[in-house]
């Protein structure tokens, strides 16, 4: 049996203790180390019985991990993650994979001539229900898709806003929320090929949007739209929805996402699926209702689980650089798109 896989953390603030107190239940990697300049990460590593360095390149050498996980501000993602590349480690990054699409490319470059891998931590991708709807799409149960319709819908509470950087520009919820909802879309659905958008600032009036609502076009011909808002009292959102994350309350029944195609519907998280019972049918038939099974798994743990898999060379990565880079181009689209007033198209990302 192999020995633990020894994991470093760069990043001592929440996603980065989130994902020590997940690494605890994986059996195969342990913590070897914490490497952040913050004057809270000597307590952190002290209470996970490991070293802390203020420098990660120092870390990097000394301790020689055979993975990292990069979980420090956006900023800093590509620059991190390229000393690791370099260093021959593998990387299991905080999305988004960074902040502009040319250091992206520079990653995705870096990790391939190095062929060392690089995991983006977009974390939803890993949650059973999620597997489970690819898995339906995959199977056709739909057929062809033809519309989506995405919501993220609710209120953040004033408190969140006393942090001065989320008043600032590019702190709004497209960067911070949408990314994960865009980045499933494009899993479940395919490749966005075109998007139009609209946003707006004046419910708070700072720097950055606090409503949106963007229409997209995936390359398999399928039409879907985006509606979004962090200051309306409502329910549809993955947060309520999908009771991923015990801090926030379940809105049991609520959907956040609806698939339609010409065979079929879905909703998502309550995975039902509407079909007709003979092929042909129309409005004036009911419509059938079943559910699909959900298998148990917690999304982060099974992310850390398929982390050690990438790093040891057992699997690739479920989302690698390129594909986190091509979801951050979605969201350089659509903020050219709500800029312009014209459609856009996401940048390439080979």
């Amino acid at each position: 049996m192999n020995a633990p896989l020894r994991i470093a953390l760069i990043g001592a603030g929440i996603m980065g203790r989130q994902h020590y107190q997940h690494l605890r239940n994986v059996p195969q990697a342990q913590l070897c180390a914490v490497a952040d300049p913050g004057p809270q990460a000597e307590a952190f590593a002290a209470e996970c019985g490991v070293p802390c360095f203020a420098d990660h390149r120092q870390m990097l050498e000394q301790v020689r991990p055979e993975a990292v996980i990069v979980a420090n501000p956006n900023t800093l993602h590509v620059a991190t993650a390229l000393d690791c590349v370099e260093a021959g480690v593998p990387v299991l990054v905080e999305k988004p994979v960074g902040v502009n699409l040319d250091e992206v490319r520079a990653l995705v470059e870096a990790s391939r001539r190095r062929g060392v891998p690089v995991l983006v931590g977009h974390h939803r991708r890993h949650n059973p229900l999620i597997a489970k709807a690819h898995q339906v799409i995959n199977e056709g149960k739909l057929g062809r898709l033809i519309n989506v319709t995405a919501l993220w819908q609710l209120q953040k509470p004033d408190s969140y806003f006393e942090t001065p950087w989320r008043r600032e520009p590019g702190a709004g919820f497209l960067l911070t929320n949408l990314i994960h909802d865009l980045d499933l879309l494009r899993y479940l659905c395919g490749e966005v090929v075109q998007v139009q958008a609209f946003t707006r600032n004046d419910v708070r009036g700072f720097a950055n949007e606090d409503s949106a609502a963007v229409l997209l076009q995936f390359a398999n011909g399928a039409l879907g739209s985006l509606t979004g808002s962090d200051a309306v009292a409502a329910p549809w959102s993955w947060e309520l929805d999908a009771g991923e994350s015990p801090v926030y309350p379940r809105q049991d029944g609520q959907p956040c996402y609806l698939l339609a195609g010409t065979q079929g519907a879905l909703s998502i998280p309550q995975l039902k699926r509407w079909h007709y019972a003979e092929a042909g049918s129309g409005w004036h038939t009911p419509l059938l209702q079943s559910s699909e099974s959900i298998p148990a798994g917690e999304a982060l743990t099974l992310q850390l689980q398929h982390f050690v898999r990438v790093a040891r060379g057992e699997q690739a990565p479920l989302i690698d650089a390129a594909d986190g880079g091509r979801t951050l181009a979605l969201i350089e689209a659509i903020r050219q798109a709500a800029q312009s007033g014209r459609a856009c198209a996401p940048a390439h990302i080979g």
